[in-house]
């Protein structure tokens, strides 16, 4: 059974847990939310749009609603990974140079769950700003790529690039149309950001 099937619980349920919030003292430590549910909350919060999918067969049904959804069948997307382009290539995409893209099919280092942002480095964006994308991504990942805090994801990083660790590590968190008056996200890269989340565990 999915982990993220029990992160949509009926309502009962939900009633249940505030009645037990209630009882509990503000003053008990707060529980600590599975890594699935803690990520959810956060890139959901964040502007992100969530796609789980159990297969792959569940993962091109829903680029292609993706596509339906924005007009985008006959836009041209950018694709920096070739094993990725391959992956998806019965889905007869169209491919074109990144100044002509309308979208960015891409892959991510990691997922980290207490901030729901996403760890990229230059395996998936080159040396390139994030500003110079196009609005729009596309992140296929799986569960297995979790992690709760960005200092886990570098150490996995690390880990799987024993001889040259990438560059150009980043994350992306804003998936949304950022307030330019909130000096909080004051040079941050806004995304209109789909995301594909493959069950591998």
């Amino acid at each position: 059974m999915s982990i993220f099937k029990n992160f949509f619980r009926s309502k009962s349920n939900k009633e249940s847990e505030e009645t037990r919030n209630e009882n509990t003292s503000k003053y008990m430590p707060k529980i600590k939310l599975p890594i699935d549910e803690s990520f959810t909350i956060n890139f959901k919060s964040n502007g992100g749009k969530f796609l789980y999918c159990e297969n792959l067969e569940e993962v091109f049904e829903n680029v292609n609603h993706i596509f339906e959804e924005n007009n985008w069948e006959d836009k041209p997307g950018y694709f920096y990974d070739k094993n990725l382009e391959a992956r998806f290539k019965n889905l007869n995409l169209k491919k074109s140079a990144l100044n002509e893209a309308t979208y960015f099919f891409t892959t991510c280092e990691n997922l980290i769950a207490n901030d729901g942002s996403l760890l990229i480095s230059s395996h998936q964006i080159a040396e390139k700003k994030l500003a110079e994308f196009p609005n729009n991504f596309i992140v296929f990942a799986t569960t297995s790529q979790l992690v709760y805090t960005i200092g886990e994801g570098l150490r996995q990083i690390k880990n799987k690039n024993t001889e040259k660790i990438p560059t150009n590590i980043t994350t992306i968190k804003h998936f949304k149309d950022l307030d330019e008056k909130d000096f909080l996200t004051y040079g941050s890269a806004s995304k209109n950001l789909y995301l594909l989340l493959l069950e591998d565990l």
